[in-house]
Formats: structure tokens, sequence, C-alpha cells
């Protein structure tokens, strides 16, 4: 039992990034950032709460509103400046993750108050609160996908972006929002891994990125947009969560780890093609 409660919450921040990723995926993008958002969140939190003695709910919603706001460059640049997301979201990789090291120096941020390490480590019925976050984010998610007039138009644009645009759809509008709520995902991840580790960490996040998209393409998303689901993203994170808790249980090496999961992207994009044909 402990160890499947530790399961879900490994899976519970892998799984809140992959959420923004399927945004991004249907709409036919690309965010290579997630993981330096994530870092940037997490040490720019822990700064203002450690360094400035800001209470802990206002650097919560900085640290949130900070990710935001570097989807919502992201988006701008490439719904309006018409760069590639391959090109925009790798120099954003770079940015943000340099970005932290200038703040914190290269070196952990720790001495955290206890209400925000209650975030990475609390529990509530039992349930650890970043399980009950995922839950509440994932059914958010799933609403505004399925039910609402957002998530229509991010699968038309996804689908057929000239004729999404040709149809009335604000195109230019929805991929900044899209965007958004990606860097917001990878702002909540950060936030939550930090309260967890009770440190800001430079190599927080890490990788994030590769994770994030192997879990939304092995749940069925496709990387050329206009197709996904939040059930296969929560599948997806969960098969790779469990395959990599028990990796560690039969104590295989990490270098091997992420070899094996490289492997398994590519068989499932092999698998989605010729599904596809």
């Amino acid at each position: 039992v402990k160890n499947l409660i530790n399961v879900l919450r490994q899976a519970s921040t892998q799984m809140i990034v992959a959420i923004g990723m399927t945004f991004v995926l249907i709409l036919g993008g690309i965010d290579l950032s997630v993981g330096s958002v994530a870092c940037l969140s997490g040490t720019i939190t822990a700064g203002m709460m450690v360094k400035n003695a800001i209470p802990t709910p206002f650097a919560l919603l900085l640290g949130v509103l900070l990710g935001v706001l570097i989807g919502i460059i992201n988006g701008v640049i490439i719904a309006k400046v018409k760069i590639p997301p391959f090109i925009v979201t790798l120099a954003m990789m770079s940015t943000a993750r340099g970005a932290a090291l200038i703040y914190s120096g290269g070196y952990p941020i720790t001495n955290m108050p206890e209400d925000a390490l209650f975030l990475g480590r609390g529990y509530i019925a039992d349930i650890p609160v970043p399980v009950i976050i995922m839950i509440i984010l994932v059914a958010t998610a799933w609403v505004v996908l399925l039910m609402t007039k957002f998530g229509r138009h991010t699968y038309a644009i996804g689908g057929n972006e000239e004729c999404a645009r040709l149809s009335g759809i604000k195109v230019e509008r929805t991929k900044i929002a899209v965007y958004a709520i990606s860097g917001a995902s990878a702002a909540i991840t950060g936030i939550l891994l930090t309260m967890r580790l009770a440190s800001s960490q430079p190599t927080l996040g890490d990788g994030l990125e590769l994770d994030a998209i192997a879990a939304v393409v092995l749940g069925g998303t496709s990387l050329f947009g206009g197709r996904g689901y939040v059930l296969g993203t929560i599948l997806g994170t969960l098969f790779l969560t469990v395959l990599g808790n028990g990796l560690n249980i039969l104590s295989i090496n990490s270098f091997w780890q992420q070899f094996l999961k490289g492997i398994i992207l590519v068989i499932a994009v092999s698998l989605y093609e010729k599904r596809k044909k």
C-alpha cells in the first residue's frame, strides 16, 4: 500500500505537466520548455519566501503567474511572429534554466516555511496533497477539452489550422491561451516538486519535457495535432511511473531507465503511424 501511494505521488507531478502538454500537442505544437519553467517557478517561489519573506500564498500565486507569463510569451512569439514552436520553446528552455541559475547562484534554496512544505509532503484524509491537486486539475482539463468551445477550437486548430481560421476561430488567441496553460501546469509541477524536496534544486525538472511528451504520446495523443485524450494521458503517465517504480524495485540503473523510456517513445510513435496508415 505504501508503495502504491508513493507511485501516485510520483505520478501526480508528472501528470500535471503532461496535462498541459496534452493541450499543446492537440493544438499541433510542442513545448520543450516545461522542465526549465518548472525549475524557474520553483526556484523563484522558494526564493520569495526565504529571501524576501513574502507570505506563502502570495509567493505560490506569483510562482504560478510566472509560468503563465512564460507560456504567454511562448504563445505570442509562435502565434504572432510565426516562429516554429520547436525553436521558440527550445530557446525558452535555455533562457528559463539560465534565469533560475542566475537567481539562485546555482545553489539550493532551503528553510522554507512549513505551510509551504505541506503542499509537497502533506496528507488530507491519508491522500497526498499533490494527488488531490492532480485530480482537480485532471478533472478540469477533461471538462475544458470535451465540454467547452475552447476545447473544440483547440482540436479544430490541431486538425487543420487554415480551416479553423476560415471558420472564424481566433487561432492566435487560442494558441496563446494553450501555451499559457502549459506554462501554468509546468509552474505548478515545479512548485510541488520544490516543496516535496524542501529545497529548490538547479537541476529540478531536467528531462521533464521528455517524460511529459512520452506520457502524452503513449496515451494516444497525436504529435501532429487534432487528436488526444485526457484519459490517455492519465494512463500513459501511470504506465511510465509504474515502469520506473518497477525498475527501481529491480535495482535497474537509472541510465538504463532513460534508455528504455526513449525506446518506448519511438515504439509508441511507430505504432501510431502504422495505425494511422
